[in-house]
């Protein structure tokens, strides 16, 4: 019972003292701010340590940030959960290159407190890193380049490609490509070079702050050959003589000329000398045959080596109108055009073929009478008196192929006419009027010399329906003929060879006679002796 009295006591004691203190007194928390760290160019990380609370419940701590001293909970802050002890909060949108102050804080019931200040500064933005590529497959007027963007430097990168010039340090004020955004490597294509020229290459890079160049690279355009096309020399009416200038640029270069009725060309001819090099003006030529009379042709060089290919400028020749020819003894002759055909206005007067060999003279009666080979003469044998007006005397073998050894007695570029090329003219006459209506008839008299004739063939006897008129233009003279063993009808028969045969022993002609109105196709025997006319080759 005692025992139990002095408990009490000593409880009752203890409640009165205890009831007899001072109720605790509250304060704001207590922290420290952390250094800052993982710092890029708009985030970083940072933090603190709550050592005490103040005796009351945390209801709020974090950061606090801005770019002036001092920030508070105004400011920008982060929000973190927990009590006593450390913490992390990270810190965005954030301004690159930008000086930020940090301070952590804490807030309990009787306010904010706030940790030690910190300071940091963002990383500051930059223009890309990159680099220039070689250049690549090289061409007289393109080649290929390109970059590669190592780093952006925290500004997307929004436009990127190479640009160029002829001076060092291109820029994009200069000529550029533009090959999409982005970090990486890129191939750009530069196109519209000059052939042989210095050209100074950089890639670019452009981001918000700016635009950054790479390396610079420095490379040459192909040197294709030069080549000049020179005005044509030497040109008559079927040939021409084409000139040029080539300069190889030290390449193994061929050499042609284009050349054709119109700038469009059409035929092709290899230059003498074809093929050249070295670094200095050649020059070259070419002749081109077989054209047409009376027409423009076009033509230019044309140089090509393993650097490309080069066109001269296109120049223009026109053949001249044939108005005569010369045979191989330089015997000048007239000519006509009839329809598609161009004649001789003559009789051919020529002693050999147009490749200088002699057709043999033959004037004795029976020689001539037994011949089976080429031979020719004057009429009666006299070369003064007939040569001028009539021409020679040939015997068929003279413009056969088989018995001539394949020579041609007509000027080069010429033919003795076969009897359907003969027909080709007579059907012309015929058909545009100058036959009695439309027939054969009277065609005799537009082909006959206005001269030469018997009287009653003249111009002058206007009374006789069989005076000549020559309208035709051919100018037909009457040669006569040699027989076995004679001469006869001079300034009475035109006789003309064809170079078809008719049996073995026989050839066509065509007679334009003094007593006939017409215009004849016969066979003769090959040894009979005729005039002979050339026709143009097609």
């Amino acid at each position: 019972m005692k025992n139990l009295n002095l408990i009490s006591q000593l409880i009752i004691a203890a409640f009165l003292i205890y009831s007899c203190t001072e109720d605790p007194k509250l304060t704001q928390p207590v922290l420290t701010s952390s250094q800052v760290t993982e710092i890029t160019y708009t985030t970083a990380t940072a933090g603190g340590e709550l050592t005490d609370i103040g005796g009351a419940y945390v209801t709020a701590r974090g950061v606090c940030w801005s770019n002036s001293l001092e920030p508070t909970i105004n400011n920008n802050k982060t929000i973190e959960s927990g009590g006593l002890g450390a913490f992390t909060s990270n810190l965005t949108g954030l301004i690159p290159g930008t000086t930020y102050y940090v301070r952590a804080y804490g807030t309990n019931s009787e306010g904010t407190a706030y940790g030690n200040e910190v300071s940091f500064k963002t990383i500051q933005l930059e223009v890309p890193v990159l680099t220039t590529t070689a250049i690549t497959s090289i061409t007289t007027t393109t080649a290929v380049s390109g970059g590669n963007i190592t780093a952006d430097n925290g500004g997307a990168v929004t436009e990127r490609g190479i640009c160029w010039g002829t001076t060092t340090n291109p820029t994009t004020s200069s000529t550029k490509t533009s090959d999409g955004s982005g970090i990486g490597s890129f191939v750009s294509n530069l196109t519209g070079l000059q052939p042989g020229t210095n050209y100074y290459v950089r890639s670019y890079a452009t981001n918000t702050v700016g635009t950054a160049y790479g390396n610079e690279v420095v490379f040459k355009t192909l040197q294709p050959p030069a080549a000049t096309t020179l005005a044509a020399t030497g040109v008559t009416s079927s040939t021409a003589t084409l000139n040029g200038k080539v300069n190889a640029n030290d390449q193994s270069t061929t050499v042609t000329f284009e050349y054709g009725a119109s700038a469009t060309y059409g035929q092709n001819v290899n230059a003498t000398p074809n093929t050249i090099s070295g670094n200095t003006d050649t020059d070259v030529n070419a002749i081109i045959v077989g054209l047409t009379e009376g027409t423009v042709y076009h033509f230019r060089i044309k140089a090509e080596n393993s650097n490309g290919i080069t066109y001269g400028i296109d120049l223009t020749f026109t053949t001249p109108v044939l108005t005569s020819v010369t045979d191989t003894e330089g015997n000048i002759y007239n000519i006509i055009t009839i329809g598609t055909q161009v004649w001789l206005k003559e009789n051919l007067k020529v002693t050999k073929y147009n490749i200088g060999i002699p057709i043999p003279l033959v004037t004795d009666e029976t020689s001539w009478e037994t011949l089976t080979s080429p031979g020719y003469c004057w009429y009666n044998n006299d070369e003064v008196t007939n040569k001028s007006v009539f021409g020679a005397i040939y015997n068929w073998y003279v413009t056969d192929a088989t018995t001539n050894g394949g020579n041609n007695v007509c000027p080069v570029g010429w033919h003795v006419p076969t009897d359907i090329e003969w027909t080709t003219l007579s059907d012309y006459l015929i058909n545009n009027g100058y036959g009695y209506q439309g027939s054969s008839i009277d065609i005799g008299k537009s082909m006959a010399s206005t001269s030469g004739w018997a009287t009653a063939l003249t111009p002058g006897n206007v009374g006789n329906d069989q005076a000549t008129n020559n309208s035709s233009g051919f100018t037909g003279r009457p040669g006569g003929v040699r027989g076995p063993g004679w001469f006869s009808y001079t300034g009475v028969y035109a006789n003309w060879w064809t170079s078809t045969e008719n049996t073995a022993t026989d050839a066509y002609f065509r007679n334009l006679g003094y007593e006939n109105k017409n215009f004849f196709r016969s066979p003769s025997p090959k040894n009979y002796g005729f005039s002979v006319r050339c026709l143009k080759d097609n």
